[in-house]
């Protein structure tokens, strides 16, 4: 039985080709050059279309992580140096060990292929192994149908749909699907991104 809160901290978290670093302001002007391509945005409810919506995004991350909150990282191509993306664990509960992963978005050279696979696999690893989650939640825009087939396809777990759930910067009021991974399941979810991962031409 877990018992007693957990204990989140700054982390890197290194895999054979991406890795994750907290997030800092030094990632901003990185972020930008693959980052204010619109389409990335489409279906996060508040978009960054510019260099100064970039810096706000990343403030308000290093606000939510001091106030324990969420923990933010900068997604770095191994092979290259180059940031290709950010994703963080958010809406952390220290007491009943969950955590979600979420607010993810990676360059558009990078999608579909097995850097983001892998990010994910290291947030899951880190979440259920050391921190000692038994819940990891994920959760998507309902229109989102790209998004709602990679989370199924990482092994997770539809749950249902919150209707209602958001206002987006357009307008829009967008129902929200969430989907977890729970601690019994982690070991088969492992094993199965493990194969993926070891498959030559491996893609998301």
């Amino acid at each position: 039985m877990t018992v007693g809160e957990m204990k989140v901290e700054a982390v890197v978290l290194e895999g054979t080709r991406v890795r994750l670093e907290p997030l800092a302001r030094a990632h901003q002007a990185g972020l930008c050059e693959i980052g204010l391509e619109q389409e990335l945005w489409r279906w996060i409810p508040t978009p960054v279309r510019n260099m100064g919506d970039m810096a706000a995004y990343i403030d308000l991350a290093l606000k939510e992580y001091a106030n324990g909150l969420s923990l933010p990282f900068a997604q770095i191509e191994k092979s290259t140096g180059r940031v290709i993306g950010s994703t963080r664990y958010m809406n952390i509960d220290k007491t009943h060990h969950r955590v979600e992963i979420g607010s993810t978005w990676i360059g558009r050279e990078w999608q579909r292929t097995a850097v983001n696979t892998e990010a994910k696999y290291l947030l899951l690893r880190h979440a259920f192994e050391t921190l000692g989650c038994l819940r990891v939640e994920l959760k998507t825009d309902s229109l989102n149908d790209k998004s709602r087939a990679a989370i199924l396809r990482i092994g997770a777990k539809e749950e249902g749909i919150f209707r209602n759930h958001m206002i987006t910067s357009s307008g829009r009021v967008r129902h929200t699907v969430y989907f977890s991974v729970v601690d019994s399941e982690w070991p088969g979810v492992k094993a199965r991104l493990e194969r993926k991962l070891n498959r030559p031409g491996v893609a998301d």
